[in-house]
């Protein structure tokens, strides 16, 4: 029975254990995981567990389920080292694990300002030790100085700001989250987080970091002076890709894989946020909890012997303050798209076509209905009028219609 080894355990893990039981799959499973929690949900790290001081992690799946499929949990154990030759991995403790199949899915973190580590008031938010830090920080402070106006800095800075605390956001590029959205949404988002109160600075420059007593005490951003009770640090992300480099694996903003997850070891998968894969002819790595998902489908077929390569339309959704946004497909760089109403202000559509006129991606804002159709539209490569599909007396499931 073939023996298959897991690094990691978030997302990508635990829907990679679920699928290789649902598959027939009846080896051995063993999930490795530094931290000492089985794998839970990770978007509410943000919001409702930095917000509610009750709130518990939510796994995945429950203890018992690991237990009833037969999977053996190593939890807070870190691997050290993957020995290709004897198809095993070292544990801190020096126990070395064998498979005949390995996955990693190691993730990645948060990425860290030089200079700043170990100052006591200067904290990141990744997992749930990071989210619980930053609970008990807020507790004791009336302004939060966030660095970085992508999702986690925004959906954090909402939170903070509903909680009652001055916000501060710096962000260094022009508009907000603009590796991620239409410039478009950028002007929404950035007018919703201004008008809750949140002072936002775009193309800001951090000239100096001042710091007294292991504490960050001010920043000078644009050549002014700025108090700092709580700095928060929200500029991405870097993948996990120690183990793997320094097994001789390639890596290039990620682990290299192909379609099927592969990486140039025939024994060895990646997949997760760690992953750089290829799509559209280019190299891309993806942060999201349906990646994760779908490349742990694709790697449990391919762990089967079954050719099934990855192709998922990308999906991403955000929750900032009163604002539900979700995207389907990848919005093209500085698009402003065309805008599909709906009921109100705050409930509308961002489409976004190439330039043969198909669907390539759609930002939707407390329109869950026009998302979930979006998915399936951009799926199918729909090419319309625009002007029609931006109708809202024209349903979208129309388009499916023919």
């Amino acid at each position: 029975m073939t023996s298959i080894l897991i690094v990691g355990a978030g997302h990508a893990s635990a829907q990679l254990c679920a699928s290789l039981r649902e598959q027939g799959h009846d080896g051995p499973i063993t999930l490795v995981g530094a931290e000492p929690h089985l794998p839970y949900h990770r978007p509410p790290l943000s919001k409702t567990f930095v917000k509610d001081p009750a709130a518990e992690l939510t796994p995945i799946r429950a203890a018992a389920w690991y237990a009833g499929q037969g999977v053996d949990t190593r939890l807070g154990e870190k691997v050290v080292a993957i020995d290709r030759q004897a198809r095993e991995i070292v544990l801190d403790g020096g126990e070395r694990l064998g498979y005949d199949v390995l996955v990693l899915a190691t993730g990645a973190r948060a990425r860290r300002l030089p200079g700043l580590d170990g100052m006591a008031n200067v904290l990141l938010l990744r997992d749930a030790a990071d989210a619980g830090a930053l609970r008990d920080a807020l507790a004791g402070v009336g302004s939060v100085t966030v660095v970085g106006g992508g999702f986690i800095g925004l959906e954090f800075a909402a939170t903070a700001r509903a909680l009652g605390r001055s916000v501060r956001v710096i962000e260094m590029a022009p508009r907000l989250l603009a590796r991620a959205v239409s410039t478009t949404m950028s002007d929404y988002i950035l007018a919703l987080h201004r008008g809750a109160g949140l002072d936002i600075a775009l193309a800001a420059r951090i000239d100096e970091i001042r710091n007294r007593d292991g504490r960050v005490t001010e920043l000078v951003v644009d050549g002014r002076a700025e108090p700092v009770e709580l700095l928060v640090i929200g500029i991405g992300a870097e993948p996990n890709i120690e183990l793997a480099r320094d097994a001789g694996l390639a890596c290039d903003n990620g682990i290299v894989v192909d379609e099927r997850m592969r990486t140039e070891d025939p024994a060895i998968l990646a997949i997760g946020d760690c992953t750089s894969f290829p799509r559209n002819g280019a190299r891309m790595r993806l942060e999201s909890v349906q990646n994760a998902n779908d490349q742990a489908r694709t790697a449990v077929a391919t762990a089967m012997g079954r050719d099934e390569p990855y192709g998922a339309t990308p999906w991403f959704w955000s929750e900032q303050g009163s604002m539900r946004l979700q995207i389907a497909g990848l919005v093209p760089a500085d698009s402003a798209g065309v805008l599909r109403p709906g009921k109100s202000p705050d409930h509308f559509s961002v489409l976004h076509f190439d330039a043969g006129g198909a669907l390539v991606a759609v930002e939707s804002v407390n329109s869950p209905g026009d998302h979930m159709m979006a998915r399936k539209l951009v799926a199918a490569g729909i090419k319309v009028e625009p002007a029609r599909m931006a109708d809202p007396a024209v349903a979208l499931k129309e388009f499916l219609e023919g």
